[in-house]
C-alpha cells in the first residue's frame, strides 16, 4: 500500500518508533510546508491512505476529488474538523482517528512561554551574546492573579501550576468549570470584564468550535492592565481577527506569549506579531516533543493497520464499509 504523511516539514516522523511498523509499504514522507494546490495534490494523487499530522492540511472536497485512489484517512489526534467527512463518506474514504491527547506537553509549553516572557530570557540571551545587559524588570507572579479562560485538563493543569507559585488563580469557564474550581479553592470570575480587568497573566484554554470563535474581543483586551500577559497555546481562532496585534500595539495588555496562528506554518518571518518587541512567539511547537508524537502516531499507525488487515477499528464515518 502507498501510504503517505503529508506536511512533516520538521523531518521527524521517519525517526519515531512506531515509524517501523510500516516497513513493509510504500511510505512517502513529504517535506514541504504548506504547498500550493497543485503540487499538493501531486504529491498525493497516487496515496491510498494518509496520515496527516494533526490539522495542518485541510482535506476538503476539491482536495479529496482529486485523489482518486484515496480510500482511507488515519487521523493523528482526535480532531478531524479539518476534513471533510460527507465527501469522504461519498467516495468511500474511511477516516479514523485516535482517542488519546497529551495535555502535559502543552501545559508545560504554556509555563515555558510565560516564563520566558515574563523574564525577558529570550532577550537576555541575546544581549550576553552582544556583551550587553538588560535594563529593564521582571514581572514576578507570587502574590499576583493568574486568570484561566477555560479550566478543562490542559487548562486545570496550568491553573495547578499557578497555584503552586503563589498566584490567586481566577477562573471563567463553561458548565462544569465551577465544581471544578471551586474543588481546587480557585476563584470564579463573576464575569469576562473581572477576568480580563485583573488578571495579571491571562491563559486561554478554550476549545475552539464555532461557538467560541472569535471569543475573546478587542474590548476584552482593552480591558487589560498594561503590565499584563496574554498567553494563547489553544487556538489563535479565539482572538477576534486582528484583535491582538492592534491591542500590543496599544499596550494593553502589555505583552503577549504565543504558540497559535490563523494561518499556520508562519513562513519567512511572515506575521504582523514578529513585528512587535513585546511579544514571544513559537510555531506551534508545544506538541513537538517524542512521547506525544510517538502517541499520535502510534494510533493513526495502528488504525491504519487493522482497517488494512480487515481488523476492527471504528472509524468516523461509520457508513463506509471495511473492506
Amino acid at each position: 500500500m502507498l501510504i503517505a504523511v503529508p506536511d512533516d516539514y520538521h523531518g521527524l516522523v521517519p525517526q519515531l518508533d512506531c515509524y517501523r511498523r510500516l516497513e513493509s509499504h510504500d511510505v512517502r514522507v513529504l517535506r514541504d510546508a504548506a504547498p500550493p494546490f497543485d503540487s499538493l495534490v501531486e504529491q498525493l494523487r497516487d496515496a491510498e491512505a494518509l496520515i496527516p499530522i494533526r490539522e495542518r492540511t485541510v482535506f476538503d472536497r476539491a482536495l479529496l476529488v482529486a485523489l482518486p485512489r484515496l480510500r482511507l484517512i488515519s487521523q493523528t489526534g482526535r480532531s478531524c474538523h479539518h476534513i471533510d467527512l460527507a465527501t469522504c463518506t461519498e467516495r468511500g474514504i474511511a477516516v479514523t482517528a485516535g482517542t488519546h491527547a497529551s495535555p502535559h506537553t502543552v501545559a508545560e509549553h504554556t509555563w515555558a512561554l510565560i516564563l520566558s516572557a515574563l523574564r525577558h530570557i529570550a532577550d537576555e540571551t541575546a544581549l550576553m551574546k552582544q556583551g550587553r545587559w538588560r535594563e529593564r524588570f521582571s514581572l514576578g507572579l507570587h502574590g499576583r492573579t493568574f486568570g484561566v479562560y477555560g479550566l478543562g485538563t490542559i487548562g486545570s493543569l496550568v491553573a495547578a501550576t499557578a497555584q503552586s507559585f503563589g498566584m490567586r488563580v481566577l477562573v471563567l469557564g463553561r458548565e462544569g468549570t465551577e465544581a471544578r474550581a471551586r474543588a481546587a479553592s480557585y476563584e470564579m470570575a463573576r464575569d469576562r470584564v473581572q477576568l480580563f480587568e485583573e488578571s495579571d497573566v491571562l491563559s486561554l484554554h478554550v476549545r475552539l468550535t464555532a461557538a467560541t470563535r472569535g471569543i475573546v474581543t478587542a474590548g476584552d483586551l482593552a480591558r487589560m492592565k498594561p503590565t499584563a500577559l496574554l498567553a494563547n497555546t489553544a487556538r489563535a481562532e479565539l482572538v477576534a481577527p486582528g484583535a491582538l496585534v492592534a491591542a500590543l500595539r496599544n499596550r494593553r495588555p502589555g505583552y503577549a506569549a504565543v504558540d497559535v496562528y490563523e494561518n499556520e506554518p508562519v513562513l519567512h518571518g511572515d506575521h504582523p506579531l514578529l513585528a512587535l518587541d513585546n511579544v514571544l512567539c513559537t510555531p506551534h511547537s508545544a506538541w513537538l516533543e517524542r512521547e506525544t508524537y510517538e502517541l499520535y502516531f502510534g494510533e493513526a499507525i495502528d488504525n491504519l493497520l487493522a482497517w488494512t488487515q480487515g481488523r476492527a477499528v471504528k472509524p468516523v464515518n461509520p457508513e463506509v464499509a471495511q473492506n
